[in-house]
């Protein structure tokens, strides 16, 4: 297990930080691993009844750690982050999240998975993938269209321009907007009412809700595929240069 994922219960809430501050809470493959462990137990546990996510104060997820991402890209469908991207959408019981501070690519497109997601005033969501030379993961492409309607979601993941908290409950990404002071106990009281609720009738609602999964994971399956092979292409590779070396991205002799 990552030291930097902190996985506690409480009662039957199964919560899981994101604790890496200093890098942002970048996800490495370890953290990856760990995430994906944390909400297989959920499903399989029947004692655990709701799951919380959470970044740190002042940031929620800042995406993939770069340098990791490259030295250790994904490969099959048992890579980490395959596997956590399965386990969200696999889910059975309700996830709630709390976001302060940035949420950028998957640190976004997670949430598309979670049945209720508190956000802060300071949150800024924004989903690049296009301008690093990739596409979306997550089911995003299937999700986001299917919240907020094709010009909205087109806006997000072609322009890649970062949005507030407000924005985000505004396109159906999160529920409220609450004081940073407040973001956590309010999303704890949230679980621990989900998880006050008979279990069975939940976990159906939730099914029933979340609909065709395995459409879902198919389009998961096909993201990871074209994903991965963008990894390898030339706008890719100017695109997380341009990164590294903090400068802006020429894309005019690529075709």
């Amino acid at each position: 297990m990552s030291e930097y994922i902190e996985r506690r219960r409480e009662g039957h809430v199964l919560v899981m930080r994101i604790a890496r501050p200093d890098k942002k809470n970048a996800l490495t493959v370890d953290m990856y691993e760990a995430l994906a462990d944390g909400l297989a137990e959920a499903r399989e546990n029947l004692d655990i009844r709701a799951v919380v996510l959470l970044g740190s104060e002042g940031t929620f997820c800042a995406g993939n750690d770069i340098q990791d991402f490259l030295s250790r890209p994904p490969r099959g469908d048992d890579a980490p982050v395959n596997r956590y991207l399965v386990e969200l959408a696999r889910a059975t019981v309700p996830i709630v999240a709390g976001v302060d501070g940035n949420a950028v690519g998957i640190g976004t497109t997670m949430l598309l998975h979670c049945d209720l997601v508190l956000v802060t005033a300071r949150a800024s969501l924004r989903l690049p993938f296009v301008g690093l030379g990739i596409v979306p993961e997550a089911g995003s492409t299937l999700l986001l269209p299917k919240i907020m309607g094709h010009a909205r979601a087109a806006e997000l993941v072609l322009l890649g321009d970062a949005f507030d908290g407000a924005r985000a409950v505004e396109l159906g990404i999160a529920n409220h907007v609450v004081a940073p002071e407040t973001l956590e106990s309010d999303v704890m009281d949230l679980a621990e009412r989900l998880a006050s609720q008979p279990p069975g009738a939940m976990r159906e609602t939730k099914r029933l809700l979340k609909g065709d999964t395995d459409q879902l994971q198919a389009v998961i399956a096909e993201e990871v595929r074209i994903f991965s092979a963008q990894l390898h292409s030339a706008e890719a590779r100017e695109a997380f240069t341009a990164f590294m070396e903090k400068r802006k991205p020429d894309f005019s002799n690529l075709g």
